[in-house]
């Protein structure tokens, strides 16, 4: 079995380290826990591993956030993937900083990135792995809070949470979505 886990960020040393652009942390901790590196493709950079029989095809899209929908169906055609196949890690304002869900579908939730790849796909019944970024700003300033960078306060928040959501990650390829999200979406601090 093989899987695509699209982790969403922006390309850019200026949105390193930035709250919209957890999808690559997530990605780029797994690869360093697997000893594997990215390397550059099209549409992204990309590199893979092999966990307990599974293949885990690891995607950061070089489109930008809100154009990473072609990216993700180029590499679902090109290695013969079913959107059950397909999981992507995003940043999501409605949950609480560090706070991991998984789903197995559900619509973009204002969320640019998701949008454009559901719109790519034609569908939205694709796994996706939601963490939580929290939203403490001003209204009309949503934009400038999700291209901002982690607090250190925040940071000690979110390095277990980057840990869980790699196993998640496994956890979707052996398990499934289903026994995922009952084994794991909870508040981190449960």
């Amino acid at each position: 079995m093989k899987y695509l886990v699209a982790g969403l960020g922006n390309i850019g040393p200026e949105y390193s380290e930035t709250r919209h652009n957890i999808g690559f942390m997530v990605v780029d901790r797994l690869a360093a826990k697997q000893d594997v590196s990215f390397s550059p493709a099209r549409y992204g950079d990309l590199t893979e591993f092999r966990h307990k029989g599974r293949i885990f095809k690891l995607l950061k899209p070089s489109t930008y956030m809100n154009r990473s929908g072609r990216p993700v169906l180029y590499w679902l055609n090109k290695e013969k993937l079913g959107l059950e196949n397909l999981l992507v890690v995003a940043d999501d304002v409605a949950l609480p900083i560090g706070y991991l869900r998984m789903r197995g579908s559900g619509g973009a939730g204002g969320h640019n990135g998701l949008s454009d790849i559901i719109s790519y796909v034609g569908s939205n019944q694709f796994a996706r792995l939601r963490f939580g970024i929290g939203n403490d700003y001003p209204a009309g300033f949503q934009s400038q809070y999700v291209l901002g960078k982690w607090t250190g306060e925040e940071k000690q928040i979110i390095g277990p949470s980057v840990e869980t959501a790699c196993e998640m990650v496994l956890s979707f390829g052996l398990q499934g979505v289903e026994r995922t999200m009952n084994q794991y979406n909870r508040r981190p601090d449960q």
